[in-house]
């Protein structure tokens, strides 16, 4: 009989069950997310990025235009930004921030760093929110004057369109949207964030 049984009557028993169900889902999350940072590129097609990210140009407050859906911005509708700078110890800190239920509701706030996964381009990085486990964090499109950048990862199951600006203008949006395919990404899944 499983000793997790529902039927338990000490209180000491139940707690211990509780304890091993959390550290198997951790432990499953862990080596997932670990799997995601380290040997990630060779299960998905090459994902290309930008030749190369001037890190103190990259820096600053970035605003989400549109993005895929996924669950951990489930509780965010909206007024998504994400603010970046360089730290002492050479990495990136990276605050994340969203207001839930509408654009005047509370303030949703996530704090990482991100350090840089590819040295010679700087447009590979893996972002930490909960150490130690990272997740890629691939600059994809970026603009020639670091005025909007197109995030993704090799499993192309996350996207964000980034800007300075709280909106884009139409032409610049239709332009990422028409590079998107290229790099294996629908379009259509994107979800326009409202700022």
């Amino acid at each position: 009989m499983n000793s997790c049984a529902i039927r338990q009557p000490d209180r000491q028993r139940h707690i211990r069950c509780g304890a091993r169900v959390m550290n198997t889902f951790l432990s499953a999350c862990g080596l997932g997310l670990l799997s995601c940072g380290c040997a990630y590129e060779g299960f998905f097609p090459p994902l290309p990025v930008v030749d190369r990210v001037e890190l103190d140009r990259f820096i600053g407050k970035w605003y989400e235009i549109a993005k895929y859906p996924n669950f951990f911005q489930q509780q965010c509708y909206g007024g998504t930004t994400a603010e970046y700078a360089i730290r002492d110890d050479g990495n990136i800190s990276v605050v994340n921030t969203c207001r839930e239920g509408s654009l005047d509701g509370p303030e949703s706030r996530i704090e990482g760093y991100a350090t840089i996964a590819d040295p010679t381009t700087n447009a590979k990085l893996s972002v930490v929110f909960f150490p130690p486990f990272g997740a890629p964090y691939w600059i994809i499109d970026l603009d020639a004057d670091y005025q909007w950048a197109v995030i993704g990862e090799p499993s192309r199951s996350t996207l964000w369109i980034l800007s300075r600006t709280p909106t884009m203008d139409e032409a610049t949006y239709e332009g990422i949207l028409g590079r998107l395919a290229a790099k294996g990404y629908d379009p259509a899944r994107l979800v326009v964030t409202p700022q």
